[in-house]
């Protein structure tokens, strides 16, 4: 079985695909000033770009882990991720708090689907 890897840096790839499932690393938001609405909204952006340069799209996604810096932000994050989310296709999902890389960084999301 082969392994494509896309947007390839030196520690990670952005997209990994293999057997017909496609692997996100985590995604941010690409403008850290926004509050966790905004973040997410880019986020999500960001996932659906990349699932649709795989071949996929949210309503094939198998798994979410979304990591907040803050669990006071979860109410927020629903909100924006309640409306983002495929009707009747709602991934398994894991909801942490975590101290992430960067410290205006308020929600990362990793993403697991299946391809096409």
């Amino acid at each position: 079985m082969s392994i494509q890897r896309l947007r390839t840096e030196k520690r990670y790839s952005e997209i990994v695909i293999h057997n017909g499932t496609v692997y996100l690393a985590g995604q941010l938001a690409d403008d850290y000033a926004g509050d966790i609405r905004e973040q997410t909204r880019q986020t999500l952006a960001n996932i659906d770009r990349f699932l649709a340069e795989a071949g996929s799209d949210k309503a094939k996604i198998l798994s979410v882990t979304i990591y907040l810096k803050d669990m006071a932000d979860y109410a927020g994050m629903n909100e924006v991720y309640d409306a983002w989310v495929a009707e009747g296709a709602a991934p398994g999902r894991a909801c942490v708090e975590a101290k992430l890389y960067d410290s205006r960084v308020l929600v990362e999301m990793m993403v697991i689907a299946a391809q096409s």
